[in-house]
């Protein structure tokens, strides 16, 4: 008998495994509809039908350890195939378990699960019992595909228990086991192609937001692991050949104010411009302080304004030392971390100022604490040096401390430090699991997205963290930058899309005197903070310690300009044009219009616009690649 039983049982369990993930991609669709919602079923069904390869190579590792007992255990042994069914269902579980988390997450990060473990893995263990408690739902599929595995696991027919094999039946055993491990080893590796089947592989499917589609969670878990190091570009032949298309702009030379003015950096968690009135024609209603401050007469509100990525430890090198993030780890948790990198702690430090990072949330959260230090803030507080601490009355039960009260002890800090001072703010309550505190219940306009009453809860945070400030000495001179660390929760089509999706408010206001004139329109992003900072402060001569991906909005000599990653490939915003650069090298502009990016690209774009925005947006990768491999990004 050819193939034996033994093989054709392992087959049979193999496909109803094949079937189980074709249901979690089902839910997964089910659930992140809205980036999916403007493509037709014939893509859609593709992208099904391509993830059966990834699947193939995730259950291929998941199952490996079952493949050889499968082999050696006789059919008719009905223990022996019990203990196999057993370890079946037990090697499966986790992968099971990392799909459906997948089905919410996704939400948060825009991207599938990789490697979380060493990047909030911390968090996610201490918080693991409220993350349970708040998904308590998603144990219910969970459990319901176990238990249909369990269920369904082919077992030997009475016909396959029976078979004796004779002697020719032993002999074909060689050739079957020789077949076996061929076919293994092509699964594992996703085809016959010269390199194993990769992440972005999914994402040269188009429009490519269906590569997340075709992924399965297990994929991308097992192939962050052991991350593959960075590869180095050579779009251009050396470093030197890339500078006239890099963009870089310089510093403008700008007379310093005759007092130095602080600086406050409010960095607002899940702050989206999609729940701002002023960003959507007074629609929404979540944030009205935030409103009346954007349009408060000497306040510059950048309405093109994009962040560099979409996960909160990517915010901070972005916003305080212009790096975006172009990589899949973050640079915050990447072996990058040594790197020559001047943030803006180190450098107004260097003229002076008492620098600090305030955080609500658990000290060592997302390394937040040690990136402050490698951008030159010179204290930094978390919740252990909250008064009470995780014992407050302030403590959220779950991340830090409430928006309110913790803006009310960074005024009290600031009143207390030394002038001049730098200071970053990063708040928390915007966070999953949405809470506020019980005095709160009900009185913030319910939405239709939990996140919605918790951002008007952060809104009524910032009122009177203004408020407070107003009555201090130091507000009248000081420069306020409010802006998010990135998107979350979406309920307007609109912004469902690859640009709705990095598109935040970034706020500038100096309540002692006007700022520079601005265009409110010129494209801007989160990198761009540290050069407006500087520009503002007339410190044109620290440009050498300024990267060149962001410039100062206040610089009319810049049109502006926005840089991100999302799936496997790389993204510049300018104010005519949105260039893609996928990850086989090719070239798609996209019309630009705020925080909306159609799902197909150009048909017939002009080629000298192609080259001109295709290059610079080459240079920058490759800048940003090679400079952090060879530690010369300031070089």
């Amino acid at each position: 008998m050819f193939p034996s039983p033994a093989i054709r049982l392992l087959l049979r369990r193999f496909a109803l495994l094949m079937g189980v993930y074709t249901l979690l991609r089902l839910g997964f669709y089910a659930l992140n509809f809205s980036p999916f919602r403007n493509i037709g079923a014939g893509s859609v069904l593709n992208a099904f039908v391509h993830g059966l390869r990834f699947d193939v190579a995730a259950l291929l590792w998941l199952n490996l350890p079952l493949v050889l007992p499968s082999l050696l255990v006789p059919v008719r042994a009905r223990r022996g195939q019990q203990w196999l069914r057993g370890l079946f269902v037990l090697l499966n579980f986790p992968g099971f378990l990392l799909n459906i988390i997948d089905w919410q997450y996704f939400k948060f990060i825009g991207r599938r699960l990789s490697n979380e473990w060493s990047t909030i893995g911390e968090d996610i263990a201490q918080q693991a019992g409220q993350i349970g408690l708040h998904y308590w739902y998603l144990a219910i599929p969970l459990a319901a595909l176990v238990y249909l595995l369990w269920w369904l696991c082919p077992m030997p027919t009475a016909a396959e228990a029976a078979f004796r094999p004779g002697r020719r039946a032993w002999v074909l055993r060689v050739p079957e086991a020789a077949v076996v491990v061929v076919l293994v080893v092509l699964g594992l590796r996703g085809g016959w192609q010269l390199k194993p089947l990769r992440t972005g592989t999914a994402f040269e499917l188009q429009p490519a937001v269906l590569g997340h589609l075709a992924l399965n969670s297990t994929f991308t878990v097992l192939k962050s692991i052991d991350e593959v190091p960075v590869e180095r570009k050579g779009y251009f032949a050396s470093a030197a050949a890339l500078r006239p298309s890099l963009g870089a702009v310089p510093l403008p030379a700008r007379a310093a104010p005759p007092t130095p003015d602080n600086v406050v950096i409010l960095l607002l968690e899940s702050f989206s411009s999609e729940y701002t009135g002023v960003d959507n024609g007074g629609l929404g209603g979540y944030t009205p302080f935030f409103d009346s401050l954007a349009t408060a007469p000497g306040s510059l509100l950048m309405r093109e304004n994009y962040a560099n990525g979409r996960r909160s430890i990517e915010a901070l090198p972005a916003v305080l030392s212009g790096l975006p993030s172009l990589m899949d780890e973050p640079f915050i948790t990447s072996s990058f971390q040594t790197a020559e990198l001047h943030g803006l702690g180190e450098i107004l430090g260097r003229h002076g100022y008492a620098t600090a990072m305030y955080h609500a949330g658990a000290n060592g959260t997302m390394g937040f604490d040690m990136f402050a230090g490698i951008a030159g803030m010179q204290r930094y507080y978390g919740l252990n040096e909250y008064p009470g601490g995780a014992a407050s009355p302030d403590f959220d039960g779950h991340w830090g401390i409430f928006d309110e009260p913790y803006l009310q002890y960074f005024n009290r800090q600031l009143t207390a430090t030394r002038q001049p001072f730098f200071a970053t703010l990063f708040t928390l309550s915007a966070h999953d699991p949405f809470t506020v505190p019980a005095r709160y219940k009900g009185r913030f306009p319910a939405g239709t997205q939990p996140i919605h009453p918790t951002i008007a809860y952060t809104d009524l945070a910032l009122r009177n963290f203004f408020r407070a400030a107003r009555r201090e000495p130091w507000f009248a001179h000081t420069l306020f930058v409010l802006t998010a660390d990135h998107t979350s929760q979406s309920d307007q089509a609109s912004y469902q899309n690859t640009l709705g999706y990095h598109k935040t408010p970034l706020l500038l206001l100096r309540p002692g005197q006007p700022l520079p004139p601005a265009n409110p329109h010129r494209i801007s992003q989160q990198a761009d903070v540290p050069a407006s900072v500087l520009d503002v402060l007339g410190l044109a001569q620290e440009q050498g310690r300024l990267l060149p991906f962001g410039s100062s909005v206040f610089d009319a000599a810049s049109p502006g300009r926005a840089l991100f990653r999302d799936g496997d490939s790389y993204y510049l915003v300018h104010a005519d044009f949105v260039t893609e650069l996928t990850n086989t090298n090719q070239v798609r502009l996209y019309p630009y219009q705020t925080h909306l990016m159609p799902v197909a690209p150009v048909a017939y774009p002009d080629p000298a616009l192609v080259k001109k925005y295709g290059d610079e947006l080459r240079a920058c990768v490759q800048f940003y690649v090679n400079g952090l491999l060879d530690n010369r990004l300031y070089k």
